[in-house]
Protein backbone atom coordinates (compact mmCIF):
# COMPACT_ATOMS: atom_id res chain seq x y z
CA UNK A 1 0.00 0.00 0.00
CA UNK A 2 1.39 3.37 -0.99
CA UNK A 3 0.29 6.26 1.14
CA UNK A 4 1.01 9.95 1.16
CA UNK A 5 1.48 12.16 4.19
CA UNK A 6 0.79 15.76 3.24
CA UNK A 7 1.78 18.69 5.41
CA UNK A 8 -1.05 20.30 7.31
CA UNK A 9 -3.68 22.08 5.24
CA UNK A 10 -7.13 23.43 5.93
CA UNK A 11 -10.60 23.37 4.43
CA UNK A 12 -11.28 21.42 1.26
CA UNK A 13 -7.58 21.39 0.32
CA UNK A 14 -6.65 19.25 3.30
CA UNK A 15 -5.85 16.21 1.19
CA UNK A 16 -4.46 12.85 2.15
CA UNK A 17 -4.37 10.39 -0.71
CA UNK A 18 -2.84 7.05 -1.54
CA UNK A 19 -1.43 8.29 -4.85
CA UNK A 20 0.68 11.45 -4.92
CA UNK A 21 4.20 12.76 -5.42
CA UNK A 22 5.56 12.37 -1.91
CA UNK A 23 5.07 8.78 -0.87
CA UNK A 24 6.33 6.26 1.61
CA UNK A 25 5.81 2.54 1.78
CA UNK A 26 3.54 1.22 4.50
CA UNK A 27 4.44 -2.25 5.72
CA UNK A 28 0.82 -3.35 5.82
CA UNK A 29 -2.76 -2.21 6.28
CA UNK A 30 -5.17 -3.40 8.94
CA UNK A 31 -8.81 -4.13 8.28
CA UNK A 32 -10.80 -3.47 11.41
CA UNK A 33 -14.31 -4.08 12.63
CA UNK A 34 -15.89 -3.79 16.04
CA UNK A 35 -17.03 -7.35 16.61
CA UNK A 36 -17.71 -6.73 20.30
CA UNK A 37 -21.46 -6.43 19.75
CA UNK A 38 -21.97 -9.32 17.34
CA UNK A 39 -24.03 -12.30 18.41
CA UNK A 40 -23.05 -15.88 17.87
CA UNK A 41 -24.23 -17.43 14.63
CA UNK A 42 -23.90 -20.83 12.97
CA UNK A 43 -21.67 -19.25 10.36
CA UNK A 44 -19.60 -16.79 12.37
CA UNK A 45 -16.56 -17.49 10.24
CA UNK A 46 -18.22 -15.65 7.37
CA UNK A 47 -17.61 -12.44 9.34
CA UNK A 48 -14.08 -12.46 7.98
CA UNK A 49 -14.09 -14.78 5.01
CA UNK A 50 -16.95 -13.11 3.16
CA UNK A 51 -15.10 -9.84 2.71
CA UNK A 52 -11.44 -10.47 3.39
CA UNK A 53 -10.59 -13.13 0.89
CA UNK A 54 -12.18 -15.38 -1.72
CA UNK A 55 -10.30 -18.61 -1.30
CA UNK A 56 -12.24 -20.41 -4.03
CA UNK A 57 -11.07 -18.04 -6.74
CA UNK A 58 -7.75 -17.30 -5.10
CA UNK A 59 -8.42 -13.58 -5.21
CA UNK A 60 -7.78 -10.93 -2.59
CA UNK A 61 -8.64 -7.27 -2.61
CA UNK A 62 -4.99 -6.30 -2.07
CA UNK A 63 -1.61 -7.06 -3.56
CA UNK A 64 0.30 -6.19 -0.37
CA UNK A 65 0.29 -7.79 3.07
CA UNK A 66 -2.65 -6.87 5.26
CA UNK A 67 -4.03 -7.86 8.60
CA UNK A 68 -7.25 -7.80 10.57
CA UNK A 69 -8.28 -6.63 14.01
CA UNK A 70 -9.72 -8.96 16.62
CA UNK A 71 -11.20 -6.97 19.51
CA UNK A 72 -11.73 -9.07 22.64
CA UNK A 73 -14.33 -7.48 24.90
CA UNK A 74 -16.85 -8.73 27.46
CA UNK A 75 -20.39 -9.00 26.21
CA UNK A 76 -23.82 -10.02 27.46
CA UNK A 77 -24.16 -12.12 24.33
CA UNK A 78 -21.54 -14.82 23.71
CA UNK A 79 -19.15 -13.84 20.92
CA UNK A 80 -17.64 -16.71 18.88
CA UNK A 81 -14.06 -15.51 19.08
CA UNK A 82 -12.72 -19.01 18.51
CA UNK A 83 -14.57 -19.16 15.20
CA UNK A 84 -13.22 -15.76 14.21
CA UNK A 85 -9.71 -16.95 15.00
CA UNK A 86 -10.27 -20.08 12.94
CA UNK A 87 -11.54 -18.02 10.00
CA UNK A 88 -8.52 -15.74 10.17
CA UNK A 89 -6.12 -18.68 10.09
CA UNK A 90 -8.03 -20.54 7.37
CA UNK A 91 -8.10 -17.40 5.21
CA UNK A 92 -4.32 -17.20 5.25
CA UNK A 93 -4.16 -13.89 7.10
CA UNK A 94 -0.67 -13.49 8.60
CA UNK A 95 -1.06 -10.32 10.68
CA UNK A 96 -3.58 -9.86 13.49
CA UNK A 97 -4.01 -6.93 15.86
CA UNK A 98 -5.71 -7.87 19.11
CA UNK A 99 -7.23 -5.36 21.52
CA UNK A 100 -9.28 -5.35 24.69
CA UNK A 101 -8.25 -8.15 27.01
CA UNK A 102 -5.05 -10.17 26.73
CA UNK A 103 -5.17 -12.63 23.78
CA UNK A 104 -3.51 -15.39 25.81
CA UNK A 105 -5.97 -18.13 24.83
CA UNK A 106 -5.63 -17.31 21.12
CA UNK A 107 -1.85 -17.09 20.93
CA UNK A 108 -1.05 -20.82 20.63
CA UNK A 109 -3.22 -21.26 17.53
CA UNK A 110 -1.95 -18.05 15.94
CA UNK A 111 1.65 -19.01 16.64
CA UNK A 112 1.18 -22.48 15.20
CA UNK A 113 -0.21 -20.92 12.01
CA UNK A 114 2.64 -18.45 11.68
CA UNK A 115 0.44 -15.42 12.37
CA UNK A 116 2.16 -12.28 13.69
CA UNK A 117 0.22 -10.89 16.65
CA UNK A 118 0.17 -7.18 17.43
CA UNK A 119 -1.44 -6.37 20.77
CA UNK A 120 -2.78 -2.94 21.63
CA UNK A 121 -1.80 -1.68 25.10
CA UNK A 122 -2.28 1.56 27.04
CA UNK A 123 0.37 1.10 29.71
CA UNK A 124 3.92 -0.11 30.24
CA UNK A 125 2.81 -2.87 32.60
CA UNK A 126 0.30 -4.26 30.12
CA UNK A 127 2.93 -4.16 27.38
CA UNK A 128 5.38 -6.11 29.54
CA UNK A 129 2.69 -8.69 30.29
CA UNK A 130 1.72 -9.03 26.63
CA UNK A 131 5.32 -9.66 25.60
CA UNK A 132 5.73 -12.18 28.39
CA UNK A 133 2.76 -14.10 27.00
CA UNK A 134 4.22 -14.11 23.51
CA UNK A 135 2.88 -11.28 21.37
CA UNK A 136 5.19 -10.23 18.55
CA UNK A 137 4.55 -6.48 18.43
CA UNK A 138 3.06 -3.95 20.85
CA UNK A 139 0.90 -1.07 19.70
CA UNK A 140 1.11 1.46 22.51
CA UNK A 141 -1.79 3.93 22.81
CA UNK A 142 -1.10 7.28 24.39
CA UNK A 143 -3.75 9.32 26.18
CA UNK A 144 -4.20 11.34 22.98
CA UNK A 145 -5.75 8.45 21.10
CA UNK A 146 -9.34 8.32 19.94
CA UNK A 147 -11.47 5.51 21.26
CA UNK A 148 -10.22 3.90 24.46
CA UNK A 149 -7.05 5.53 25.89
CA UNK A 150 -6.98 3.45 29.08
CA UNK A 151 -7.26 4.80 32.60
CA UNK A 152 -3.71 6.00 33.39
CA UNK A 153 -3.89 9.30 31.45
CA UNK A 154 -0.27 9.09 30.24
CA UNK A 155 0.56 10.95 27.05
CA UNK A 156 2.48 9.23 24.29
CA UNK A 157 5.59 11.41 24.64
CA UNK A 158 6.08 9.84 28.10
CA UNK A 159 4.49 6.44 27.51
CA UNK A 160 6.32 5.55 24.30
CA UNK A 161 9.95 5.82 25.50
CA UNK A 162 9.02 4.23 28.82
CA UNK A 163 7.58 1.27 26.94
CA UNK A 164 10.60 1.09 24.63
CA UNK A 165 12.85 0.86 27.68
CA UNK A 166 10.77 -1.96 29.16
CA UNK A 167 10.26 -4.39 26.27
CA UNK A 168 12.38 -5.83 23.48
CA UNK A 169 9.84 -6.31 20.67
CA UNK A 170 8.89 -3.78 17.95
CA UNK A 171 6.55 -0.99 19.03
CA UNK A 172 3.94 0.87 17.01
CA UNK A 173 3.06 4.36 18.28
CA UNK A 174 -0.66 5.14 18.44
CA UNK A 175 -2.52 8.29 19.38
CA UNK A 176 -2.30 11.67 17.72
CA UNK A 177 -0.37 10.38 14.70
CA UNK A 178 -1.26 12.46 11.65
CA UNK A 179 1.70 13.42 9.46
CA UNK A 180 5.43 13.12 8.82
CA UNK A 181 6.28 15.05 11.97
CA UNK A 182 4.38 12.47 14.02
CA UNK A 183 6.32 9.67 12.38
CA UNK A 184 9.71 11.30 12.97
CA UNK A 185 8.86 11.98 16.61
CA UNK A 186 7.65 8.41 17.14
CA UNK A 187 10.80 6.94 15.62
CA UNK A 188 12.95 9.18 17.81
CA UNK A 189 11.06 8.01 20.92
CA UNK A 190 11.60 4.33 20.18
CA UNK A 191 8.81 3.18 17.87
CA UNK A 192 9.27 1.23 14.65
CA UNK A 193 6.22 2.81 13.04
CA UNK A 194 2.91 4.52 13.70
CA UNK A 195 -0.80 3.75 13.69
CA UNK A 196 -3.16 6.25 12.13
CA UNK A 197 -6.92 5.91 12.51
CA UNK A 198 -8.82 9.19 12.66
CA UNK A 199 -6.48 10.67 10.07
CA UNK A 200 -7.64 8.14 7.49
CA UNK A 201 -11.23 9.30 7.97
CA UNK A 202 -10.24 12.55 6.28
CA UNK A 203 -9.02 10.84 3.11
CA UNK A 204 -10.57 11.00 -0.31
CA UNK A 205 -10.96 7.23 -0.27
CA UNK A 206 -12.86 7.08 3.03
CA UNK A 207 -16.58 6.57 2.42
CA UNK A 208 -18.02 8.97 4.98
CA UNK A 209 -19.87 12.23 4.46
CA UNK A 210 -17.79 15.17 3.32
CA UNK A 211 -19.15 17.28 6.19
CA UNK A 212 -17.64 14.85 8.68
CA UNK A 213 -14.25 15.03 6.96
CA UNK A 214 -14.41 18.82 6.89
CA UNK A 215 -15.27 18.95 10.59
CA UNK A 216 -12.31 16.72 11.44
CA UNK A 217 -9.98 19.09 9.58
CA UNK A 218 -11.53 22.20 11.14
CA UNK A 219 -11.44 20.89 14.72
CA UNK A 220 -8.79 22.13 17.13
CA UNK A 221 -6.85 20.22 19.78
CA UNK A 222 -9.68 21.04 22.24
CA UNK A 223 -12.48 19.46 20.21
CA UNK A 224 -12.62 16.05 21.85
CA UNK A 225 -14.23 14.91 25.10
CA UNK A 226 -13.70 12.00 27.47
CA UNK A 227 -16.79 9.95 28.28
CA UNK A 228 -17.44 6.96 30.58
CA UNK A 229 -14.80 8.10 33.05
CA UNK A 230 -16.85 7.05 36.08
CA UNK A 231 -17.25 3.56 34.58
CA UNK A 232 -13.48 3.23 34.10
CA UNK A 233 -14.11 2.62 30.42
CA UNK A 234 -12.88 5.97 29.17
CA UNK A 235 -13.58 6.88 25.56
CA UNK A 236 -12.25 9.88 23.64
CA UNK A 237 -14.91 11.13 21.24
CA UNK A 238 -15.49 14.16 19.05
CA UNK A 239 -16.95 17.15 20.84
CA UNK A 240 -20.56 17.81 19.92
CA UNK A 241 -23.85 18.51 21.68
CA UNK A 242 -24.57 14.83 22.35
CA UNK A 243 -21.09 14.14 23.74
CA UNK A 244 -21.29 17.19 25.99
CA UNK A 245 -24.65 16.00 27.34
CA UNK A 246 -23.25 12.53 28.04
CA UNK A 247 -20.32 14.01 29.96
CA UNK A 248 -22.73 15.99 32.16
Amino acid sequence: MRLTINKRASGKDAGFTFQDNFSTQALFGLLGDDNSTLKASPDASSFYTAWVIDRNNGNTAFDKPFGVNLTLLPSLNPIPYDEYRHAIIESGIKIVETAGRAPTDHLPAFKAAGVTVIHKCTSVRHSVSAVKHGVDVVSIDGFECAGHPGEDDIGLIVLLPATADAIDVPIIASGGMADGRSLVAALALGAEGVNMGTRFMATQECDIHENVKRKIVENTERDTLLTNRTLRNTSRVARNAIAEEVVK
